[in-house]
């Protein structure tokens, strides 16, 4: 039984999910891996259950019946991963932009170096994005620039979806009352984690575009994350 499980969240993956999976599987440290699956049009689920007949006891698939957004997919992971025993519970994209090669290293951090949460950064380091046009690059590293000001986290990578959480944090944040779906579910996940007083720790990776499939980036999502940062903060100066 592995202490570790990555979840995935899927909708449409279909020329990724395959590959994604048997990457994470042939690291030297052990994953089991979930699939969180919004009922895919192109079959991603129906590919994952045919994996988990070799992957017997490791692969998990949760289905849900539409597309919900990011952040309740993974709330409905992180509920599934709580129910079992592991104790160190991943974030990753089903598209490479995230390298499952930089998955122990993100363990390493929580297991060994004593962070409650690690975080694949972007920015900690400089700017380590591959692929990305410019406009895309701006808009990110401007939106942690913004959340850093607006929370005064000193996470530079705040938006990141790259993410290795001990149990502990996500059985003390109350999962029921994360308001935000999209762009802005990883920044609300990160702050109330830093309100609680948990160690976030972030290491470098480089963040590469996804070359298969389609981004699920849209203006409602950017939105999201730009004036639900403003109602988080201030929310957190009246709560008790």
């Amino acid at each position: 039984m592995s202490d570790a499980i990555v979840i995935i969240p899927t909708y449409n993956e279909i020329e990724n999910i395959e590959s994604i999976i048997r990457t994470v599987f042939s690291q030297e440290k052990e994953f089991h891996v979930l699939v969180v699956d919004d009922n895919s049009p192109d079959n991603t689920g129906k590919m994952v259950k045919s994996l988990q007949q070799e992957f017997e006891n490791k692969l998990f698939l949760l289905e849900r019946k539409q597309k919900s957004g990011l952040g309740t997919a993974y709330i409905a992971g992180f509920e599934w991963a709580l129910e079992k025993s592991y104790q160190f519970i991943f974030e990753m994209d089903a598209d490479f932009s995230h390298n499952p090669d930089d998955l122990e290293k993100l363990y390493d951090a929580c297991a060994k170096d004593g962070a409650d949460i690690s975080v694949g950064s972007r920015y900690v380091k400089g700017i380590t994005v591959v692929n990305w046009p410019l406009s895309r690059i701006l808009l990110s590293y401007g939106a942690s620039r913004y959340v850093r000001l607006i929370t005064r986290m000193k996470v530079k990578d705040s938006t990141a979806g790259f993410v290795c959480y001990k149990r502990q944090v996500l059985e003390t944040i109350n999962l029921k009352k994360i308001k935000f779906v999209g762009y802005a579910f990883q920044i609300e996940m990160k702050f109330k984690a830093h309100k609680k007083g948990f160690k976030i720790m972030e290491i470098p990776v480089i963040f590469k575009d996804r070359t298969k499939g389609h981004s699920k980036m849209s203006g409602s999502i950017i939105s999201e994350a730009i004036f639900g940062v403003i109602n988080l903060k201030l929310k957190s100066l009246f709560a008790k």
